[in-house]
């Protein structure tokens, strides 16, 4: 029988308690002392828009300010001002958080999307990977959409037909923006490999 030497185990232990020191925050949030005049702006600009600190991807974002301060409006207006509506834009966001495996676009609004009216049912099938039963025809309308725009990075002529008569022009252009906005968050996050503290089950990881 193959034995590890004493030198292999003790270097695989160190390995396995290196492990989670390899996958830290690689861009660490900015205390608020040590804002740079820019920054400090942002955060200003930020707090006074959202009636909140800055948080989450806008962490990782202020470390180039002038990105997070372009991009923090935009939110502003696809998460709360779209031309499909909150609950529907909830549903969006959670079909972009589970493509990219992003804990924490999840960690937020899927309790959102379930206060905005979409079942929990709809939510674990998404989490899951799976196609959600169940949903309303305007559901069905965001879920079809979004998911062919997130994994053939194209709509299809019936899908979209269906959503543009639903939503108008207005919509459709509405609906891929909030798709796109998400995928940007969720490519700062994951890049910066940010960390919190949410107890909320992490999703699987699979291909996409």
């Amino acid at each position: 029988m193959f034995r590890l030497s004493a030198p292999c185990v003790l270097f695989a232990g160190a390995m396995l308690v290196a492990g989670p020191v390899l996958a830290q925050q690689r861009l660490p949030t900015i205390a608020p002392e040590q804002y740079t005049a820019d920054q400090k702006k942002a955060a200003e600009e930020f707090l006074a828009a959202r009636k909140v600190p800055v948080f989450g991807p806008f962490e990782p974002m202020m470390h180039s300010p002038e990105v997070m301060s372009v991009a923090r409006p935009m939110g502003d207006y696809l998460r709360y001002h779209s031309a499909i509506g909150n609950s529907l834009s909830e549903l969006v966001i959670l079909v972009t958080a589970r493509e990219w495996s992003q804990d924490f676009e999840w960690y937020v609004h899927q309790p959102i999307a379930l206060k905005a009216g979409i079942a929990k049912d709809i939510t674990d099938a998404i989490a899951d990977g799976r196609r959600p039963v169940g949903m309303s025809a305007d559901e069905e309308i965001a879920y079809d959409f979004t998911t062919e725009l997130q994994k053939n990075k194209r709509v299809s002529d019936t899908t979209f037909n269906r959503a543009e008569q639903r939503f108008g022009k207005k919509g459709v252009v509405d609906m891929a923006a909030i798709s796109g906005y998400y995928s940007f968050l969720a490519m700062q996050l994951n890049m910066a490999r940010y960390q919190f503290s949410g107890e909320s089950p992490r999703l699987s990881r699979f291909p996409n």
